[in-house]
């Protein structure tokens, strides 16, 4: 009697835990499809803007790209999505095969009593049954024994009832599922045409591009040289910053070794008789390095934290050239020591986090500003104004200046050894 009621609870039990397992999975897999989604309408906004200038560029067929890695992503997400929606179709089917079967034993044994109730109704009438107790409390047990068999009888009956329920629930479950696949499927074919649309749009502006080569390898060069004139100022400012913070470390240690002897020439002048006759060698001197300072190393560990966290130094703009070894066209070749970012002319520039501006430069006919975060370094150029200075406090968000005519920030992330990082792995998503 007990063996169904069991199963029944386990398998409701299974049933509600794998649905809520898959139901949160899903439910995933829809915050990154809208989280997706959103993003391509902001990659549509920016390539809106970019073509209002006729001329086609690197920036437009970075953004074109991005596009399609981002349908690609869209569609990875619905291919997980089906996954789910088939695995939780067999799982619903597999179910349905264990109810069948289960509800086939109830209906069975639930036959066979009755068939058996029915062949020795004679025998075991209730009365007859009751009256041939030898005693008062042999009747009691026989009617308490009646009573249960009656229960047990309709316990089966309950049992065949609720089997057959579920079993219904999961096959109008099943045919949802099959509507909701179906459903997934035609998004699938809309955006994989939306792929191929947005591919052949990326191929006319390559063959644009590629009949401008001569015009963008003078372009890449002159960003070249340009890059070049930055990095070495960097790399000047971080070796000034260094120096300065050695000669600041090494001042406060003459100043605290001064201040150790003066306390111990007191000492012998007030104690004579503790003066130890014994000559004691001179501590080794500690070696000095720069931003060691607990300031700069909270400043530091701070910065480190919001890896991946950092804001946009821009409110508006899209990345032309990332970090790295960048190829373009098959044929341009570039090794870029920041990330371009492409934006409007007189955009506002804000600082990425706290620090101290280390220095404000000029790179040919544009500006320049270095702010020192600890140990780190970030670097916004090409600047036609600058409205902060040399020392100068800022906080994260603080306008630093305006992008020039050109269009494009250089942004750039190095540490104290001039190491260079990739800054889109710093900011913000």
């Amino acid at each position: 009697m007990r063996k169904p009621l069991i199963f029944f609870i386990c398998l409701c039990t299974t049933v509600s835990s794998f649905c809520q397992t898959a139901a949160q999975n899903r439910s995933d897999l829809e915050k990154e499809r809208e989280a997706i989604q959103k993003e391509i309408e902001q990659v549509k906004h920016s390539l809106d803007e970019t073509k209002k200038n006729k001329k086609e560029t690197l920036g437009q067929l970075a953004l074109l790209q991005r596009r399609l890695r981002l349908r690609q992503l869209a569609i990875q997400n619905i291919n997980g999505q089906i996954n789910f929606i088939q695995s939780d179709m067999n799982q619903s089917w597999q179910e349905i095969l264990k109810l069948k079967k289960e509800l086939d034993t109830l209906r069975k044994q639930y036959a066979e009593s009755v068939i058996y109730s029915y062949e020795n109704r004679t025998n075991y009438d209730f009365l007859n049954f009751i009256f041939a107790a030898t005693s008062f409390n042999d009747a009691v047990k026989r009617v308490a024994y009646l009573k249960s068999y009656r229960t047990y009888r309709s316990e089966r009956a309950d049992n065949i009832s609720k089997t057959q329920e579920l079993l219904q629930g999961k096959i109008d479950g099943l045919k949802i599922k099959r509507q909701e696949k179906d459903e997934v499927l035609q998004k699938q074919n809309k955006e994989r045409q939306a792929l191929e649309v947005e591919k052949k749009e990326k191929d006319a502006v390559v063959n644009k591009l590629q009949s401008q080569e001569k015009e963008l390898k003078k372009e890449m060069q002159a960003k070249q040289r340009q890059d070049q004139k930055l990095g070495s100022a960097i790399a000047a400012a971080i070796r000034r910053a260094r120096d300065e913070a050695i000669r600041e470390a090494k001042k406060k240690d003459a100043a605290a070794k001064a201040s150790e002897e003066k306390a111990a020439a007191n000492n012998k002048t007030t104690n004579p008789a503790t003066t130890n006759p014994v000559a004691t060698a001179p501590a080794k001197p500690k070696a000095l390095t720069p931003f060691d300072s607990r300031a700069d190393l909270a400043l530091s560990d701070n910065f480190e934290k919001n890896r991946g966290h950092l804001p946009w130094p821009v409110d508006a703009g899209n990345i032309s050239m990332h970090f790295g070894p960048q190829t373009y066209l098959n044929k341009l070749k570039y090794n870029n020591q920041g990330i371009t970012i492409e934006s409007n002319g007189g955009t506002i520039v804000k600082a990425v986090f706290e620090g101290e501006v280390q220095s404000v430069f000029n790179v040919g006919d544009v500006s320049a500003v270095m702010i020192r975060h600890g140990k780190y370094f970030t670097t916004y150029s090409n600047l036609e104004s600058v409205t902060v200075s040399k020392g100068q406090q800022v906080k994260t968000g603080q306008t630093l200046g305006r992008i020039s005519e050109i269009g494009q920030l250089e942004f750039v992330l190095s540490d104290d050894k001039s190491h260079t990082f990739d800054p889109e792995k710093w900011l913000r998503r």
